[in-house]
């Protein structure tokens, strides 16, 4: 049975100026127009208007979401994959309920003068646990104005996908190869010596062992390299885990001399 815009607005919680933006726009027409100027929507401008405000969720602009839904003709194949970021949202948001939950019990521990082992656990606890959960997105709009939206959630399926153990190695990974880089920096290495481009050659295997990166399995990693390299001098929250401005150089510097003998 079609549903009247004001139906839909009232179902959906927006509302029916909101609906006419999205059909003036073509986002979402209505199935039908009545002859007192009425929209009507059937099942198939419902299931549209559905992916519509689930990927105004995800944080895409009207215009990105029109370039999705245009390329993304197989509707099942794009409602399982807003799934499977739902999914993943929803273990987030446990996770971090259960992290709050954790700490708030420790906090009323500790006020009530709890002692010895139970404390210390409660410490402990609060140490290893409290932030889990929290969102890792804080280079998301980068990455999808970048290297769009498909690789984003491609990368962030797979960074939700791992257990604890999974993350801390990779954490350890990174913050190694971080930690060479700032060691190489510091003795002033030759960016273009075997010692820099080895370790080129380390930060590229990380960077496309990432699934939705360039060169994760297809493609050349050259033009993604390059770009990261110039972002890690440009930004300082990307140098700053090179030790400032001048390690973020130092690794530009050797990721470019690692390109060019592949260009």
């Amino acid at each position: 049975m079609d549903a009247s815009i004001q139906e839909v607005a009232r179902l959906t919680g927006t509302t029916s100026r909101t609906l006419r933006h999205y059909d003036a726009v073509g986002l979402v027409p209505p199935s039908r127009v009545s002859a007192g100027g009425t929209r009507w929507y059937d099942e198939t401008a419902l299931v549209r208007l559905q992916r519509v405000l689930l990927l105004r969720e995800l944080g895409l602009g009207l215009a990105e979401i029109g370039r999705v839904l245009d390329r993304e003709h197989d509707e099942a194949t794009a409602l399982r994959r807003h799934l499977r970021w739902l999914r993943a949202e929803q273990d987030r948001l446990a996770r971090l309920v259960a992290s709050v939950e954790r700490t708030l019990t420790a906090r009323e521990s500790a006020r009530e003068g709890a002692r010895g082992t139970a404390r210390e656990e409660g410490a402990g606890l609060m140490a290893e646990e409290m932030f889990d959960g929290f969102d890792h997105t804080q280079y998301r709009q980068e990455v999808e104005e970048r290297w769009g939206q498909d690789a984003y959630a491609t990368s962030d399926a797979w960074w939700r996908g791992m257990d604890d153990g999974e993350r801390t190695a990779w954490q350890k990974r990174a913050a190694r190869l971080s930690a060479d880089w700032r060691a190489a920096a510091e003795s002033g290495t030759d960016p273009a010596s075997d010692e820099a481009q080895a370790l080129a050659a380390r930060h590229v295997a990380w960077l496309t062992a990432i699934p939705g990166t360039p060169g994760h399995g297809i493609g050349s990693p050259v033009a993604y390299v390059l770009g990261l390299a110039d972002m890690y001098v440009a930004d300082p929250r990307f140098a700053a885990g090179y030790g400032g401005a001048p390690g973020a150089t130092f690794v530009r510097d050797a990721l470019r001399a690692w390109a060019a003998a592949r260009s």
